[in-house]
This record gives structure tokens, C-alpha cells and sequence, in this order.
């Protein structure tokens, strides 16, 4: 740091203000300061950082199947506000979410000192065991409301009771549920959620149809599905199977929304260009990985740990999917 601040002509002090981010430094000496880092081959020591300052400025992030559209944007938001406040990401995947891997996650990313994890799984399976977390490090979870964690999540609930009462404010007599894979917590709460609010319409619960997030399952149940020509409206637990399901009716010449409405969930970019336009459950992954971000900082920095759950409200976008029953 000597070296850097004789080649920036500035002082040891401003050099380790550049360091460490400090916003009290002009953008001109900000400048002369990184090109003479540069310059001198100068880059901070994490560890020396680490052990002066108590911080290592980097979250974990323990996450199952990184491909699903919730996950890959969950994990974008994550990484977008950890950066935002200075922080990096060390990625921790795990093939299968049980709790002997989850502890080989902790382990591996204990030995590349983070300040504190995100978990990002939803699978049962860690219900059947208990994950003993590393003494004094911060955890916070994604959608797991059984971990025993300070917890973030969208309002599942909410969400789909909006999507069934719309279907049934339309006039259809009940709705159908094309639901996520049975180890999924946000599966399980929407199922829960729409049976719930049949029962509260006194309405009767057709037989669920089960998916696996992607558009192929949705195209493949919905072909099951649609064939009975009492179907006249579906809620499907994501976006993406709600497309296989829209194909699926095309093929069988089921007119969508005049003899079949259809609501999804997610509202990803591309459901208001399906065809018809999608009406779906609009949730924020920007906001739950912000809000995740926030609570784990907010552990690393006091210290404490403040078991609390955080639902961030839902919100039905209405488009061209949905019409009353013919």
C-alpha cells in the first residue's frame, strides 16, 4: 500500500480508503489511486482484511437446482444486492438437497470464509433431519418457512387464492390445479392455498394434476387433462408449465380462454407474448433476494439473530387467458 501511495502521490490513508470503498475520496484521486494499483501489481488481501477488520465482504449461497426459472432469478436478485452493498457471492450448489449435503456446503464454504449464508432450498428432505449450522454464522432462507432461520418468500398463499377467485368471480363452476413436484414448499403452499379457497367458495376440489416446473410436464398433463371436456379452467403453478398446458390446448383444439381459461404463476417476461397473453400471479424475486440480502447483513453486522418471516405480497395480472366459461 506504501508503494501504491508513492506512485499515486497521495497519502497511506486515501489508499486505504480506495481499499475498503470509502466514498469520502474524489473520482480523480479514486482513479490515480486504481491505476496505480495497477501499476505496482497491488491487490488486497481478503485474509489480512478479514482478520483486521472481522469481515470477509463475501455471502454464500447454498441453492438446489440452479436452471429453474424461481431459482435462476432469485440467485440474480441475490447477487445484484450483494453487490450493491459491497459484498461478493461464493455459489454453493448441491445436486441433492438432503442435510448431509447441505452440511458438505457449510464445511466447503467455511473453509472459503464467508460472513454469512443464503440457503436458497426448498425440498422437504431437510425436514427429515436437523443441519447443524457452524457456531456464529448468519443464516438466512429462501422459502423454507421449517428451517428455524429468519426467512424470506413471497406470499404463496396469496397468490394463489388470487388466481382461483379470479377464475371463479369469472363464473367458472370450479378450477383445476396443475401443481408443482410434491418435495416443493411453494408447490405445496399454492395447492394448499387454492384447495382452501374452493372449499371457501363451497366448491369441490377436482383431482390434482402434477408437474415438475418445466413446459414439457405442463404440456404433457395438460394433454391428460384437457381431453375431458369439463375442464373450463386451470390454475398452473408456474409460468412455464401454463405454456405446455396453452400448446397442449391448441392441439386439442380447445379454444383458450373461450372454452378454456388458463392463470399461471410468476409472470416471467415472456407470459405476456405467450398466445394468448397470459394472465398469471405477478411475484417480485427482485424484492426477495433484496430483503434477503438486507436481513443477513443486518445478522452480520449485530451480531444477533432475529428468527422472523417476511411475505412479500402478490399481485394478479390480468390478460388475455381468462374470459367466463362458455
Amino acid at each position: 500500500m506504501a508503494d501504491v501511495a508513492r506512485e499515486a502521490g497521495v497519502s497511506g490513508q486515501t489508499v486505504s480508503r480506495v481499499v475498503n470503498g470509502r466514498l469520502n475520496v474524489d473520482q480523480a484521486t479514486r482513479q490515480r489511486v486504481l491505476d496505480a494499483m495497477r501499476t505496482v501489481g497491488y491487490r488486497p488481501n481478503s485474509a489480512a482484511r478479514a482478520l483486521r477488520y472481522g469481515q470477509f465482504r463475501s455471502i454464500g449461497v447454498i441453492m438446489g437446482v440452479v436452471s429453474t426459472f424461481g431459482n435462476s432469478r432469485t440467485l440474480d436478485a441475490i447477487t445484484s444486492a450483494a453487490v450493491a452493498k459491497g459484498y461478493s457471492i461464493t455459489l454453493m450448489p448441491v445436486t441433492r438437497p438432503t442435510p448431509g449435503e447441505v452440511m458438505g456446503a457449510f464445511s466447503r464454504l467455511d473453509e472459503q470464509a464467508v460472513d454469512g449464508v443464503v440457503i436458497l432450498i426448498e425440498e422437504h428432505e431437510l425436514d427429515q433431519s436437523e443441519v447443524e449450522v457452524p457456531d456464529g454464522l448468519p443464516v438466512v432462507v429462501i422459502s423454507n418457512p421449517r428451517s428455524g432461520y429468519p426467512m424470506v418468500d413471497t406470499d404463496q398463499a396469496q397468490g394463489a387464492e388470487l388466481a382461483t377467485t379470479h377464475l371463479l368471480e369469472l363464473g367458472h363452476r370450479t378450477v383445476w390445479h396443475l401443481s408443482g413436484p410434491p418435495h416443493s414448499y411453494a408447490a405445496e403452499r399454492r395447492e394448499q392455498s387454492w384447495r382452501a379457497t374452493l372449499r371457501r367458495h363451497d366448491r369441490q376440489a377436482p383431482p390434482v394434476v402434477v408437474g415438475d416446473w418445466s413446459a414439457e410436464s405442463g404440456y404433457v398433463q395438460g394433454m391428460k387433462l384437457c381431453a375431458d371436456a369439463a375442464v373450463t379452467a386451470v390454475f398452473a403453478a408456474n409460468d412455464q408449465m401454463a405454456l405446455g398446458l396453452l400448446r397442449a390446448l391448441h392441439e386439442l383444439a380447445r379454444l383458450v380462454p373461450a372454452e378454456v381459461s388458463v392463470v399461471g404463476f410468476d409472470d416471467m417476461a415472456e407470459a405476456a407474448h405467450f398466445w394468448p397473453p397470459l394472465t398469471t400471479v405477478r411475484q417480485s424475486f427482485a424484492e426477495v433476494g433484496r430483503r434477503a440480502v438486507d436481513a443477513l447483513l443486518a445478522e452480520i453486522e449485530s451480531g444477533e439473530r432475529h428468527v422472523v418471516s417476511v411475505k412479500l405480497p402478490t399481485t394478479l395480472v390480468h390478460r388475455s387467458s381468462t374470459a367466463p366459461p362458455p
